[in-house]
């Protein structure tokens, strides 16, 4: 076989580049991959060509990844040298024979290496897996096929299936995490003999039923809702109670984000589920539209006046203007350090955002633009430098090797430092838009009627390439919060109207029109005009969880929905064991990815929140502003408490013990 000289240079490229644009990679599961023999490593999709980057630099052993491609680009011998070299292995598309389309697949595995496979089929944002298709199961029984055609022939081993899950903190975002969780193998002895059978119908069985359980492994290893409102929510939850962006532990990330999308997609958990969802998805939908976060927000050291703990609602000008003064200085003490390197990458930097802007509607295109012209001027910039050092030093081999060693010196102190150096960054200009937000005169505040643009989160296009959406569920369909307007005078903790959202038998069987619209907005709204209303929204809406954790608390026996394998770890499961593979090749359900669902009692997940360091905000005693940051309020009645909730419904935080 080939010994894949270029894709060992392209993943050494690559892992510098990944390394460069991740804060970390965090590969979960690496004991599940055998260390020989054939295996066909089936992974999520959704961040395009990123996604074959994780995937061969975080791969165990180092083993060498093969990627299908057409087998028409074979055809001329260097272009094959290239492609075999590179990791690339021939799919003949247009034959209807699948011994002939995956002859390039059986050599690979013959000889005991790895196919890397994306069985969704497409790259795609949506906030679900959207589609699991059968080729990996074909090329996987197909191959059991071979070896009983052509006995004796290549590695003795059936080929293990290996699902991959690639999760991203946020898939678009400079200095994020990814996860990369290795699933337990899917072997071929419980499906090969039916897959074998002269029986009508029953090789198309047998597939199914190896979809199925792929697709069953895939499920639990990522973060699946049932609709963009509930995945946004469970988002804004999820920041509230981990402020720090490293403050959740990537090990339960996954975890964490699908209880808290469970909680949300369960109909009428609490009286006041609408509320709380609406609470969410303003504030989340207020910081999309300033590109600020909450942990930016959370990490300003504001009066008790802005925080949620307390029942007063904006921060004095005084007390805002010094810590701008501070976190200025703050800042500048630190650049004379991080200058020079900031001056050299700055093209970087640069093109990194040309590139971005250029995809600014397709999600799952924005961080490949960014790694990719960001690399690419990573290429221009580092030689540039290199070759400028060792002018300096006269040309010399000694020169030379100095010069190399100072360039990449220079390259491992810029990562060190962009992180400390890039959230100071995003605090300083946070606490700039504060200060012109509260120092602005409150007649400049957007009006509730333009303010509504504003507090509906921003959703992806649906991707046109997928073709196998879920089927909606006869008599269920989910619903979408409509646009509200913050108000100062709304209390979450109020009774709200019961929830409308039905039971959901599963999450893959959902009504994709529920989705709420797409809107396009224009460039950032003027802090001046709409910070007021980011910190308003980011008061109510601790406060609207801290309601609903206090409401769970008193039915701590209430079931709440669950995912099936959430459900068999920590209660239990309400349906079956997922839809019956028929003889010929049919599902007892319309959607073969169509899973069980499970339960949790809501203390059990209250608990389980706390366990794993979540800060739960709850309702309790009065907290009264007292000395300084009394003084510290200002006379336009910004001390005063917003909203109507009483003194016993103010909010102190809970924080997990030891």
């Amino acid at each position: 076989m080939n010994s894949k000289v270029l894709h060992r240079f392209l993943r050494g490229m690559a892992n510098l580049a990944l390394h460069s644009f991740f804060t970390e990679v965090r590969v979960i599961g690496s004991e599940n991959v055998p260390k020989t023999g054939p295996i066909i490593a089936a992974a999520t999709h959704h961040n395009m060509m990123l996604d074959p980057v994780v995937l061969s630099c975080t791969f165990p052993y180092k083993r060498m990844m093969n990627y299908w491609s057409k087998a028409s680009l074979f055809k001329n011998p260097v272009m094959k040298w290239i492609l075999l070299s590179s990791g690339n292995i021939p799919v003949d598309r247009k034959s209807k024979d699948r011994q002939v389309l995956f002859k390039g697949t059986f050599d690979a595995l013959s000889h005991g290496e790895a196919v890397a496979v994306f069985p969704e089929g497409t790259s795609y944002t949506e906030p679900r897996i959207m589609q699991v298709k059968d080729g990996v199961a074909w090329a996987s029984l197909e191959y059991c096929k071979w070896r009983q055609l052509n006995p004796g022939k290549g590695h003795e081993e059936d080929v293990k299936i290996i699902p991959v899950a690639i999760v991203y903190t946020d898939k678009s975002k400079y200095r994020s995490c990814v996860i990369i969780e290795f699933g337990k193998p899917i072997t071929m002895d419980p499906y090969k003999d039916q897959f074998l059978s002269p029986t009508e119908g029953a090789s198309r069985a047998a597939v199914k039923r190896v979809t199925h359980q792929l697709a069953s492994q895939l499920f639990e290893m990522t973060v699946n809702a049932p609709d963009w409102d509930t995945l946004y929510a469970a988002r804004m939850a999820r920041d509230i109670m981990w402020e720090g962006d490293r403050s959740l532990d990537l090990d339960h990330f996954v975890a964490v984000s699908q209880t808290l999308v469970d909680l949300f997609a369960t109909p009428n958990p609490t009286a006041n589920i609408v509320s709380v969802k609406r609470r969410l998805l303003d504030y989340y939908s207020l910081l999309q539209s300033t590109h600020l976060s909450n942990s930016v927000l959370s990490a300003l050291p504001l009066p008790r006046s802005l925080d949620p703990r307390t029942p007063a609602t904006l921060p004095s000008r005084l007390y805002t203007l010094a810590i701008l003064f501070r976190d200025s200085l703050s800042s500048l003490s630190r650049l004379p350090f991080f200058l020079f390197p900031l001056i050299v990458h700055a093209p970087v930097y640069v093109m990194g955002r040309m590139g971005a802007r250029m995809v600014k509607d397709e999600e799952e295109t924005v961080a490949q633009n960014k790694v990719a012209f960001g690399f690419l001027s990573l290429l221009l910039v580092y030689p540039t430098a290199f070759f400028f050092l060792w002018a300096l030093f006269l040309y010399t081999r000694a020169g030379a090797i100095l010069a190399f060693v100072t360039v990449a010196l220079f390259a491992r102190y810029h990562n060190q430092m962009i992180n400390d150096n890039y959230e100071h960054a995003k605090r300083l200009i946070a606490a700039w838009r504060v200060l012109i937000g509260v120092w602005a005169p409150k007649r400049w505040e957007y009006p509730i009627a333009i303010l509504t643009q504003y507090t509906t989160p921003v959703v992806p296009k649906p991707s046109e390439w997928v073709t196998n959406r879920p089927s909606p569920t006869p008599g269920a369909s989910s619903t979408s919060l409509a646009a509200s307007p913050i108000t100062s005078t709304a209390s979450p903790s109020s009774p709200a109207s019961p929830a409308i959202t039905p039971q959901l038998p599963s999450v893959l069987q959902l009504d994709d029109n529920a989705e709420p619209p797409v809107k396009t907005r224009g460039r950032r709204p003027p802090s001046r005009r709409i910070m007021r209303h980011v910190l308003r929204a980011r008061i109510e809406a601790v406060r609207a969880l801290a309601s609903l954790f206090d409401q769970l608390e008193r039915a701590p026996t209430k079931h709440l929905r669950a995912s099936a394998h959430l459900g068999r770890m920590y209660g239990g499961l309400a349906g079956g064991s997922g839809p019956e593979i028929k003889a010929d090749g049919s599902s007892s359900s319309e959607d073969v990815l169509a899973l069980p669902e499970g339960w949790r009692s809501a203390q059990e997940v209250i608990d389980y929140l706390r366990a794993r360091g979540g800060k739960i905000p709850q309702l309790g005693g009065a907290v009264e502003v007292e000395g300084e940051w009394a003084a510290a309020l200002s006379s336009d009645g910004e001390g005063s408490h917003h909203g109507t909730g009483t003194a016993d419904e103010e909010l102190e935080w809970v924080t997990p013990s030891a």
